[in-house]
């Protein structure tokens, strides 16, 4: 029996209790509210906020407000000078910097022990338990995982107190059981110099069987291609035969699709999206064939939605799990073990069902592009980039998006800046068809393009090759976590980059 059918079976009581989610989702989720409002009673938080009188849903929605990381700045910076009892019981001594797509301010996720365990180590084996249950002819415990982190650096001067990327946080607490299934070395992994760290991961990894790979698209894409440049190998796959599943975050993954196939040609082959943030772990793709993600429901998170249209409101309203509507775009806001209290979290996701919750995430709160009332949100880019891609033979690496508010002659329009893999076999027809398609899935978006009164056809630039490397290289976020802001509604990233090109 191989190694894998062994270790299978340990995930077993697991998978039965994820069937849960499809029938108690709602009293899961208030098990989770309960348990985090008592274990917080007494720290200054839960002074503040009474939580030793909150007794239901409607308690805690009157006495805490919907928070934003500068409303919880102040507390966190308490938490970082080693202040105990803060946002949650104890002294937290880690803290995930997060690049902040949106500014470029660097906030300061507290990453307690419990939150660690109960959702960041969870996420994982979770992701685990659904493959190997859809999986029965696997092989993934027979090799090891390439798994991609960041870097991390001593916060303050506390002693073992971390800030870094969330990825290198994992590794550096991983248990030492977990490190002999895994690649690289923890000293490689944690190498703070991206360019260093790819050379080093290659170097490590072209001898060893790896059956499983871990990270964010674009970084993993990088160390890829360096593999293949090292051994002179057409394909990964001649470099790991046995390579069967890549577990992917952070971005989408709809640009790399196409290159990922043209990288790893293999009928066993399978990816399987992620949700995991700094702030927790939220979803799994537990079926290849489905694109939206299981919303984890018991990892000490209780989550709350606001429709999109609320959030222009200063006080906008908020519904629990049960209160969402399929199809319909909200703002996710979380109350984790972290300490995080009711915190908006900057991410927009639309259910796709109830029975069970399964979601996909299309957008960012302020990652979008309404600068015309058109509002423009990733999902919308992704699907537009896709058909322009099946058009026209084209194959996008990187993108950035922002409005031109009114040129030398008064005409207003989207500028997309792109660095293709391969070039469209007609670049007219593709800012065409992109156009289109953004104009069929997003009603704002046709209405403001009406006869070019508002809005001008979008415009395309070509990138240079390595452009937005270069650009996350200048501004210290190569690696880790760090991406590119897909949509601004400004042009302060896109002007940075183009001096670039």
């Amino acid at each position: 029996m191989s190694k894998t059918k062994l270790i299978s079976k340990l995930f077993i009581p697991r998978q039965r209790f994820l069937s849960r989610y499809e029938t108690q989702a709602e009293a899961l989720q208030w098990e989770q509210l309960k348990k985090l409002i008592k274990d917080a009673r007494n720290t200054l938080w839960g002074q503040e906020h009474g939580y030793d009188t909150i007794h239901t849903y409607e308690d805690f929605a009157r006495q805490v407000p919907i928070q934003t990381y500068e409303d919880i700045k102040p507390y966190v910076e308490k938490m970082r000078q080693g202040v105990a009892n803060v946002l949650w019981p104890g002294q937290v001594k880690w803290f995930a910097k997060s690049s902040g797509t949106t500014n470029d301010k660097s906030k300061f996720i507290p990453v307690t022990r419990d939150g660690l365990h109960s959702m960041h180590y969870a996420g994982p084996t979770d992701c685990v338990a659904y493959y190997l249950q859809s999986r029965p002819d696997s092989r993934f415990f027979d090799g090891k995982g390439l798994i991609l982190g960041g870097s991390h650096a001593p916060n303050y001067n506390l002693k073992h107190s971390l800030v870094g990327d969330l990825s290198a946080i994992l590794i550096e607490n991983i248990s030492p059981m977990v490190n002999l299934l895994r690649v690289p070395s923890k000293k490689v992994a944690l190498i703070s110099d991206f360019e260093e760290k790819m050379e080093r991961i290659a170097r490590e990894t072209i001898g060893k069987n790896i059956t499983n790979i871990s990270g964010v698209p674009s970084w993993m894409m990088a160390v890829l291609k360096h593999v293949l440049d090292i051994t002179g190998k057409q394909h990964i796959a001649e470099v790991w035969p046995e390579l069967e599943i890549f577990f992917h975050g952070g971005v989408s993954f709809a640009p790399y699709k196409e290159a990922y196939n043209e990288l790893i040609p293999s009928d066993r082959m399978q990816y399987r999206e992620t949700y995991n943030a700094s702030e927790g772990f939220f979803g799994i793709q537990n079926d290849p064939t489905d694109a939206a993600m299981m919303l984890m429901l018991d990892y000490g998170t209780f989550y709350e939605f606001i429709p999109m249209e609320e959030m222009e409101k200063p006080n906008p309203t908020a519904v629990p799990l049960s209160g969402v509507e399929i199809g319909r775009n909200y703002a996710m806001v979380i109350s984790n073990r972290c300490g995080l209290w009711r915190y908006l979290i900057g991410d927009t996701v639309r259910f796709t069902s109830k029975n069970p919750y399964k979601f996909i995430i299309s957008g960012r709160t302020k990652h979008f592009i309404n600068a015309f009332g058109e509002e423009l949100v990733v999902e919308n880019a992704e699907r537009g980039l896709t058909a322009a891609c099946e058009a026209t033979g084209a194959r996008v690496n990187e993108y950035s998006a922002a409005p031109v508010f009114m040129d030398a002659n008064a005409k207003c329009r989207h500028q997309w800046l792109i660095e293709f893999s391969v070039m469209p076999d007609e670049m007219d027809k593709f800012a065409q068809v992109l156009d289109e398609t953004l104009q069929k899935v997003n009603s704002d978006y046709e209405a403001k393009r009406y006869k070019d009164i508002t809005l001008q056809p979008l415009e395309v630039v070509v990138a240079r090759e390595g452009l937005f490397h270069d650009w996350l290289k200048d501004k210290g976020k190569l690696g880790g976590q760090h991406k590119v802001p897909r949509l601004s509604n400004t042009r302060e990233y896109i002007e940075e980059m183009l001096k670039f090109n």
